[in-house]
């Protein structure tokens, strides 16, 4: 099905209970049929890519507003605490997917085929009588398999005029990739679906993701203003890992003239760009000339790259409020739970850096936000430890559908309902593999509980610790520090615990 376009590129988803206990016993799979088809709601999952959560308003931005994305907030639940298990855009996709941690999925990193054999929670709901569709981003290079509608990006997509992979083929569209992925999203709920069945919608996004390409709404946002700069723009990476010192991810050195606008605007892949940037250079004989140099340059840099990233964040709420309107005008906002979310967080110049892979807070952090009317309390705010572990079983719980014993993850569904249960998760546990590789992050693997963190580099047998309480933005580390010995031992006994919970057999 075609979507309407909208712009060119001006420059640059249970039948009764006896049908549903029927279906249990022949799929194999476990399903509750203690909610009527009538009652089970509707369940839209909005997924974005790299949207760190201090680029939106609710969680209290200083550099950009987020109206629509504020309003699901203000009518729901926004969770504090919400973290990754590896931060990286296939492996978090496929966790979401699975319940389950990467080194159970198989899907480590970026350049691992996902088994769509294995089970997910969109099968799952199929079982259980909901009509299942996910329009846009993939990124786990097979098909997507579970689903009664597809329409995904290949690969990455482009930000203008991307082709699209379907069950009948690839079909090309001209447009803004983000205004596409909506009008697909539209057409379906308004025309693809069966509207006798409840359906879980996965609306998922390229944006904001490198190289952070505005829409034509959004072409001169910001041009009149000055976006303020992280306090820690200019960190030296001082008492903190040697890998800090080796990475490839900073404003200064590492934003290529493909990210900065300085050259043709084609889709490059990873090679490509190494191409490109060799041929064209970083310009620095440009800047210089116009008198660019030292934190001068960093800070035009950072004006250059966060100007598009906030750019191309706008144009994703524009268009979740086109969606949040449509489910407003037909009825189905009364019974459709809404969640907002991306698959990790992102540097936005935070410790002088892009990108995410680290364990440390920017890129751990994933935002959470969750509007079920007349189930969620408006405008409260969770600070549980949670995970994107946990919103496989969180979804199947809120069809009304039992969660396989082997999924890793905590339906989330008690804390929606204002309580936590007394067994609820104290610690998380989290581990990177992607070394060597883009942006040079080494592997490494840890633990944060509501206050510590302690992470392992194991291959350079490194530690670090960080009291999350006295040190918020991670400056210093301080497992050397005598006066956090007992907090060591704790929590590398806490970390062998999680390693063992989840089976983590991986090599170290």
């Amino acid at each position: 099905m075609q979507p309407t376009i909208r712009h060119r590129w001006a420059g640059g988803l249970v039948f009764g209970q006896v049908l549903a206990l029927f279906l249990a016993c022949v799929s194999g799979y476990q399903v509750r049929a203690a909610v009527p088809t009538s009652e089970k709601p509707n369940i839209l999952f909005v997924f974005t890519d790299d949207h760190a959560s201090h680029a939106i308003s609710a969680y209290g931005s200083k550099i950009n507003r987020t109206p629509n994305i504020d309003r699901l907030a203000s009518e729901g639940m926004l969770f504090r605490n919400c973290f990754c298990t590896n931060s990286i855009c296939a492996p978090s996709r496929a966790v979401v997917l699975t319940g389950k941690h990467s080194h159970v999925n198989g899907v480590i990193h970026n350049g691992i085929t996902f088994d769509g054999d294995q089970q997910t929670f969109p099968k799952l709901l199929r079982h259980a009588g909901y009509q299942t569709a996910i329009i846009g981003k993939w990124h786990l290079q097979s098909e997507p398999t579970g689903f009664d509608h597809w329409q995904v990006l290949i690969g990455q997509g482009p930000y203008y005029n991307p082709p699209f992979l379907t069950p009948d083929g690839k079909i090309e569209v001209t447009g803004y990739t983000t205004d596409i992925i909506t009008d697909l999203a539209l057409d379906w709920l308004k025309s693809g679906r069966d509207k006798s069945k409840p359906f879980m919608l996965m609306y998922q996004h390229k944006a904001p993701h490198r190289n952070w390409q505005p829409g034509p709404d959004h072409l001169n946002m910001y041009d009149d203003v000055t976006i303020p700069e992280p306090v820690t723009l200019f960190d030296d990476w001082a008492n903190r890992n040697s890998g800090c010192q080796e990475q490839e991810m900073t404003i200064a050195e590492h934003l290529s003239p493909h990210d900065l606008k300085l050259v043709p605007q084609v889709e490059l892949n990873d090679e490509q760009r190494v191409a490109w940037d060799a041929a064209y250079g970083p310009k620095n004989e440009a800047f210089e000339k116009a008198g660019l140099t030292g934190d001068d340059l960093v800070r035009w840099k950072y004006q250059r790259y966060i100007k598009d990233y906030l750019r191309c964040v706008a144009s994703v709420d524009d268009n979740l409020g086109r969606v949040l309107q449509y489910l407003d005008e037909t009825g189905l906002a009364d019974n459709t739970v809404v969640v907002y979310s991306s698959d990790q967080g992102f540097y936005l110049g935070d410790h002088g850096w892009y990108d995410k892979r680290w364990m440390y807070e920017v890129s751990l952090r994933m935002p959470l936000i969750v509007r079920w009317p007349g189930k969620i309390k408006p405008e409260t705010v969770n600070t549980d430890l949670v995970q994107n572990l946990d919103f496989a079983a969180t979804f199947l719980e809120l069809a009304g559908c039992e969660v396989p014993a082997d999924m890793q993850g905590q339906s989330i569904v008690p804390l929606l309902q204002g309580r936590t249960p007394p067994d609820w998760r104290k610690s998380i546990y989290y581990r990177y593999y992607e070394y060597p590789a883009v942006h040079m992050v080494p592997k490494h693997y840890g633990v944060r509980t509501d206050r510590y963190k302690l992470i392992h580099y194991f291959e350079r047998n490194e530690w670090e610790l960080f009291d999350l309480e006295k040190d918020p933005k991670e400056m210093r580390s301080v497992y050397a520090d005598p006066a956090y010995a007992e907090q060591v031992v704790e929590l590398k006994r806490e970390l062998e615990h999680l390693r063992e919970k989840y089976q983590d057999n991986q090599p170290l």
